[in-house]
């Protein structure tokens, strides 16, 4: 199956959602305005959100009521980041092992996220779930991505949404961010690796500065080094990749979700959180554009 650019992806039917909703306050008031761009440092957050059953052993033990306690959980976990964009992975369309109702949409309106992009890349009668992104701002382009079946693993990919950014508070400058949120095949490396190497080529006709965040299912000393590859081949580094505090997956020893920033960025904080609200543990940044205006201009 040969790889689909993104400009091909969106000439076909996809399962996507993305909707305008009311942006409110902590008290359910609906604000009178919504901001068309980002401005100032900008706060990321990436997070698996093994759909909707916390840290339990499978949704299909759990009833509707108990998954949407879960993502109240999360909501506020979103709401207590103040995260600007939030990439979701595992993230359910109406599922019937998961209470049957999006979760992409409940978490936007319960944590106060206008925009929303759900794309469900795994899909039957039992599920719809895959990669979404959350923002406070409206999305000027989104894409999609599907990687190739990996039976007997689902399918995986990728979400994209394009969106303005005033980096300095003081001046007028916009630029077009791409953030991406992404879920690379558990089982296999053979796999990841031909995963990586379709993303980067779709994405290298991009050339807006990029934010990659998600569950690569890879640590950085994994024997196939995926993240070196994307950091490498795709111009992106990440915070400190080689630390070992900084655990994302149960325990905390294996750091399995990142997030990868090109070359214009640069990360003025970084932290896996300590919440328990999935069996991923949520990564945060506050991300700079490290660009000086004299070069930009040039």
């Amino acid at each position: 199956m040969l790889a689909l650019t993104l400009a091909a992806c969106s000439a076909i039917p996809v399962r996507e959602v993305s909707e305008n909703i009311p942006a409110t306050d902590a008290k359910g008031n609906v604000a009178p305005d919504r901001p068309l761009k980002l401005i100032g440092p900008l706060k990321v957050l990436s997070l698996n959100l093994a759909h909707g059953r916390k840290d339990g052993a499978n949704q299909l033990f759990l009833d509707k009521q108990t998954i949407r306690a879960n993502l109240q959980e999360v909501a506020a976990l979103l709401k207590k980041s103040d995260a600007d964009i939030v990439a979701l992975q595992e993230s359910d369309g109406p599922s019937r092992w998961s209470g049957n109702f999006n979760h992409v949409a409940f978490l936007a309106r319960q944590a106060g996220y206008p925009w929303y992009l759900r794309t469900g890349q795994a899909h039957n009668w039992l599920f719809d779930y895959g990669t979404s992104l959350l923002s406070r701002v409206p999305f000027i382009e989104s894409r999609h991505h599907a990687f190739p079946p990996t039976p007997p693993t689902t399918t995986k990919g990728f979400s994209l949404g394009q969106v303005a950014w005033q980096p300095a508070p003081d001046s007028d400058e916009t630029i077009l961010l791409d953030v991406v949120s992404v879920h690379l095949d558990f089982s296999r490396a053979t796999i990841r690796e031909k995963q990586i190497t379709e993303m980067k080529k779709i994405l290298a006709g991009r050339h807006n500065p990029m934010i990659i965040m998600g569950d690569f299912n890879a640590d950085w000393f994994s024997d196939e080094q995926v993240i070196q590859t994307l950091a490498t081949k795709a111009g992106l580094h990440t915070y400190r990749p080689q630390a070992r505090d900084l655990g994302t997956y149960r325990s905390g020893k294996k750091r399995l979700d990142w997030i990868l920033i090109s070359r214009e960025l640069a990360f003025r904080n970084y932290a896996a959180l300590p919440e328990v609200v999935s069996d991923h543990y949520p990564v945060v940044a506050e991300i700079v554009y490290a660009v000086p205006a004299t070069e930009r201009s040039r």
